[in-house]
């Protein structure tokens, strides 16, 4: 089956949910509205459906190999990206003063769901390199941003991100790899592990971001610098030197996106060049992985919207039973199936509107010019991006398990694809920071440092809607509150309860806010449906939709809260000789 971009409900998030023409207008993109960003989403439909999701079986089933030059991609691969930047899509985000289109961030957003959706090994690669622009476009001195972003941006090269090192995952603390001080540069040696793209033959360089030490750096997360390290030598006019000493040593056989390499990273006194200050180089990284967290997020949407797609497809024509007049009745007719679409296609929905409107909200901020309400925005901004990449990449399993189950046995067998996209997912809830990993920095640096005040900010703007219509919503909302005064009054008291309540919360959280956004979607729709606008069998289908969301899922808040309020007691309670 052919993938075909589902552009006009993301049209729809942008023009009622976001509320994009308002956010234009504020910041002074007289040129930019809802009709530019759905024109730009039906030319990234046709691009995705036509040359990126053709090669996504043929890149699960040939993944890249590691000879004497280095990694070579999956056949096809290098002409498709090649298109891909000649159509200047990697430049929608970036500053005009670089070659960037420099569009709202919320509408490359919209664009990075269908190429994840299409053919997310290949779409990983431009996912990288708009994450390296952000950091270096915000970090970096005003040559090194001459020299990369106008390279980064026309896609003639790409980016890295090189964190995780064999003893050093998300203790970071425990980086070894060294920076040493030579001239004007550095020589950057140690081993990164997990780094994807790290190496290919598509473009002429590779821009690796690498956090090392300097020998004078002090102990800790404190002492990491961020550093650029290309595959080739830059000199002082852009024009490529020799080849760097950054090589791909070997490359790891997945469980999933096989088309995408990931390498285990050399660099032997290697070329580098210092971003920003010495020893701040983790907020620096984190202005790349806070990009790459709402990202992945994206992702698990965009890999269920995939999965929903085909099983859907397969529900139509799959038949199964009989009618007392002989005729066969396709399975999209029988309660249970209708069930696991519905659950889909609504989790899709709320993923969506959640992913669109976080997005946005790094755009209010970048274009606010009051600077409280741009701190309001920015705070906004960190308290959804753990829930963006921590609820959708989770309910990304529940959704692509669903679209195997549809299928029955057929599921099971990898030529319907289906299969695929319940792999590809599985590593959506691991990289860039587990589910463990965002559900901590929820409940502890976005709940306890500020004593709740952003998420309390958040649920109070969910109490003013009128949700009268949707009774479930109001004891989901009561949940929320309930979470957050719980944590706030206990965790002092009980030091394994943050721990312990993290993942529950972030899991509240997230269908909290899909719950609250379906609503204003479905609100919408009733409005235009009133007034005689737009397509009215999408439009009806979004209600039928929220309602179902709001039956079936909504209500798992209560059960999370319930799981809060057991507090760490018996999580804790086994010895480890117990286990």
């Amino acid at each position: 089956m052919t993938y075909l971009a589902n552009s006009q409900d993301a049209e729809f998030v942008l023009r009622h949910v976001v509320q994009f023409d308002a956010l234009c207008e504020r910041a002074g993109l007289d040129e930019v509205n809802t009709d530019l960003a759905a024109s730009i989403l039906e030319e990234a439909g046709k691009f995705a459906t036509e040359v990126l999701a053709p090669l996504n079986r043929f890149g699960d089933q040939n993944p890249p190999t590691l000879g004497e030059k280095g990694v070579q991609e999956t056949a096809g691969f290098k002409e498709i990206y090649q298109s891909f930047a000649e159509a200047g899509w990697l430049s929608l985000g970036a500053a005009e003063e670089f070659g960037g289109q420099a569009l709202p961030n919320v509408i490359g957003t919209a664009v990075n769901e269908i190429w994840q959706a299409a053919n997310m090994s290949y779409a990983l690669c431009p996912m990288l390199s708009q994450g390296a622009m952000e950091s270096i476009g915000h970090h970096a001195s005003h040559e090194l941003q001459s020299i990369y972003l106008p390279r980064l941006a026309s896609g003639g090269w790409t980016g890295t991100m090189n964190l995780t090192e064999p003893d050093a995952g998300s203790d970071l603390a425990a980086v070894k790899t060294k920076a040493v001080p030579q001239g004007d540069h550095y020589l950057i040696s140690g081993q990164k592990i997990f780094i994807t793209w790290g190496d290919h033959q598509m473009t002429e360089n590779i821009v690796h971001l690498v956090l090392a030490r300097l020998p004078d750096a002090p102990a800790g997360v404190k002492g990491i610098s961020l550093f650029i390290v290309p595959k080739y030598v830059v000199n002082a006019d852009g024009s490529l030197g020799a080849r760097n000493a950054a090589h791909c040593l070997s490359l790891e056989h997945k469980m999933g996106i096989h088309a995408s390499p990931t390498c285990v990273m050399l660099f032997d006194n290697a070329v580098g060049y210092l971003i920003g200050e010495a020893n701040k180089g983790l907020p620096y990284m984190f202005t790349m992985m806070n990009h790459a967290r709402q990202a992945v997020g994206l992702q698990g949407l965009s890999i269920s919207e995939r999965a929903y797609q085909l099983a859907r497809q397969y529900a139509k024509d799959r038949l199964q039973g009989t009618r007392r007049d002989g005729s066969r009745i396709p399975i999209i007719e029988h309660a249970d199936v209708r069930r696991m679409l519905m659950i889909m296609k609504s989790g899709i929905e709320a993923m969506r509107a959640l992913a669109f409107v976080a997005a946005a909200e790094v755009d209010r901020a970048r274009y606010e010019s009051d600077s409280d309400k741009a701190a309001f925005h920015a705070a906004r901004v960190e308290l959804y991006t753990p829930i963006v990449k921590g609820w959708l990449t989770e309910l990304s399993q529940e959704l692509t398990y669903l679209g195997v189950q549809i299928h029955g046995g057929m599921g099971y067998i990898e030529e319907t694809g289906a299969a695929q996209h319940y792999r590809d997912a599985r590593i959506l809830t691991i990289y860039e920071g587990t589910t463990g990993i965002q559900a901590a920095d929820l409940v502890g640096r976005k709940t306890l440092a500020d004593q709740g005040q952003g998420l309390g900010l958040l649920l109070a703007e969910m109490a003013e809607l009128d949700a009268s219509a949707y009774p479930n919503f109001a004891p989901a909302l009561a949940a929320g509150q309930a979470a957050r005064e719980f944590i706030l009054s206990h965790a002092a008291s009980d030091p394994q309860l943050a721990g312990s309540a993290s993942v529950n919360l972030m899991m509240l959280m997230g269908y909290l806010c899909g719950g609250w956004l379906l609503i204003k979607g479905a609100q919408a729709a009733q409005n235009q449906l009133a007034q005689g606008e737009g397509d009215p069998e999408y439009l009806k289908a979004k209600v039928i939709t929220a309602q179902f969301y709001h039956d079936h899922l909504l209500l798992r808040a209560l059960s999370h809260l319930a799981a809060i309020k057991a507090g760490s007691a018996a999580i804790m309670a086994l010895a480890e000789d117990q286990f």
